[in-house]
């Protein structure tokens, strides 16, 4: 199989990366790859986006950044991963910030969440669509999953499937087209990188209401959302996607 491209659109907070390593590292870490059998390219640093094809298969990441800030590099990364969705080149999973990029690339509609920052280890719900999709037919009916946005994908793109939700979020998890997948939520992170991300931010959740020590309580392992991973790379290789 083709190498597969990491690309990376943000980095962590510096207290993270000092324990756990940045974003690329964890995908990899979490998706079983090898650094040999990987291209990582750093959209948010205006790094070159290689031709369509290339790769045998592409995990976007998340990031620190708005889509609606619509920064030159994200534009170029959401109409770049546009075009791969709609020729099919090659399967595609977006995590986070990378859910929203191909939302926004392919017509749909990225803002800030109307309910509210979501943070934390929490329970979705996979939909009907969910039993018969490749990635996601494996799932159990209500899975835990680790997450963190303040904004979301508020309406998706027309002919895409909604994979999962919930309470917070009714598009946690969308299919476009035959061969890609956007998910709000973070299926590589840890929950020692998730307890990172609320202590990170404590004061702002404060401020927001929110309280960090019950969230630090719910906080644990999310092993269903990270399994998501290692089937997409799986699947990817055979052929499957």
């Amino acid at each position: 199989m083709s190498r597969i491209l990491v690309l990376q659109t943000g980095t962590t907070l510096p207290q993270i990366a000092a324990r756990h390593g940045d974003f690329a590292a964890w995908f990899l870490r979490m998706a079983g790859l090898a650094r040999h059998e990987t291209d990582i390219v750093r959209a948010d640093r205006d790094e070159a986006l290689p031709s369509p094809g290339r790769h045998g298969a592409i995990l976007v990441t998340g990031s620190a950044s708005m889509v609606t800030e619509r920064e030159d590099w994200s534009e170029r990364s959401a109409e770049w991963l546009a075009a791969i969705v709609r020729s099919a080149a090659a399967p595609v999973l977006g995590v986070c910030y990378g859910h929203q990029l191909l939302a926004h690339g392919l017509g749909g509609r990225v803002d800030w969440n109307p309910r509210g920052r979501q943070i934390g280890t929490k329970s979705l719900q996979t939909t009907a669509a969910a039993a018969d999709d490749p990635l996601f037919g494996a799932l159990v009916p209500q899975f835990r999953a680790q997450t963190t946005h303040q904004q979301s994908v508020v309406e998706a793109p027309a002919d895409t499937q909604v994979l999962a939700s919930s309470a917070m979020d009714p598009h946690q998890a969308l299919r476009f087209g035959e061969r890609a997948w956007g998910l709000q939520f973070h299926p590589e992170f840890s929950a020692g990188v998730m307890a990172g991300y609320i202590r990170g931010r404590r004061e702002r959740l404060l401020a927001e209401g929110l309280d960090p020590a019950a969230l630090l309580r719910e906080c644990g392992p999310a092993p269903e959302a990270r399994r998501l991973l290692r089937r997409f790379v799986r699947k990817a290789r055979d052929g499957a996607l």
